[in-house]
């Protein structure tokens, strides 16, 4: 059982969506926090010091999201957790997880954490969907303002740990960050490591 001490800042929670974040139907749940200040954000709002959030325990967001038990169970559904980064509070997911232990789990992750985050919520996560921006230390930097050693790493800890079959990796060309050379240089370092699932696309920048 939860004992509801852990607790994350939640900002949204998107119902039944499809294809886009794990298997099945999937309820997206999207926390506050990250630890990456991508030129590009796809969600800025999971960083911008104003935005409104509930802070839920997981018997709470659990109550919000159990009406769409029939259709998780139906597809083999679940519950995804993105922001901003969910890493950042891996107590919480274990926890949410423990309530209803047959529903589907994803994480959407950078890996930008420390390992510890990653081991607490493996046992209970079926699915990984990793974020890796680019190999290259130079262009990580460059997109995110940190340096990606922990990444990869903690990819490399990953496959270890839960195995290829679980894991997809998004490797993103970037406009004006990398080139289609550091896109296919990813893509090989990666494979060299054990990964089996990519997710090769480009991101539409808006003006």
């Amino acid at each position: 059982m939860t004992s509801d001490r852990a607790v994350a800042p939640v900002v949204t929670v998107a119902r039944h969506r499809m294809t886009t974040d794990g298997t099945g139907v999937t309820t997206l749940v999207i926390v506050h926090g990250c630890p990456l200040r991508c030129r590009y954000c796809l969600n800025p709002y999971t960083t911008a010091p104003a935005t409104r959030f509930r802070t839920l325990t997981p018997s709470a967001l659990y109550d919000e999201v159990k009406a769409d038990a029939l259709y998780f169970e139906a597809t083999g559904g679940g519950v995804t957790f993105g922001g901003g980064e969910p890493l950042l509070y891996p107590a919480f997911i274990r926890d949410f997880c423990v309530l209803a232990p047959h529903w589907h789990y994803t994480v959407e992750t950078s890996l930008h954490v420390p390992w510890v985050a990653v081991e607490t919520v493996a046992d209970a996560v079926h699915e990984w969907i990793v974020d890796i921006k680019d190999t290259n230390p130079a262009v990580y930097r460059r997109y995110t303002g940190q340096d990606n050693t922990l990444v990869l790493q903690n990819l490399e800890r990953l496959l270890s740990l839960v195995g290829a079959e679980h894991i997809t990796v998004r490797v993103p060309h970037i406009p004006d960050v990398n080139t289609d050379d550091d896109v296919n240089n990813s893509v090989s370092r990666l494979q060299a490591m054990g990964v089996k699932r990519l997710d090769v696309f480009s991101y539409t920048v808006r003006p």
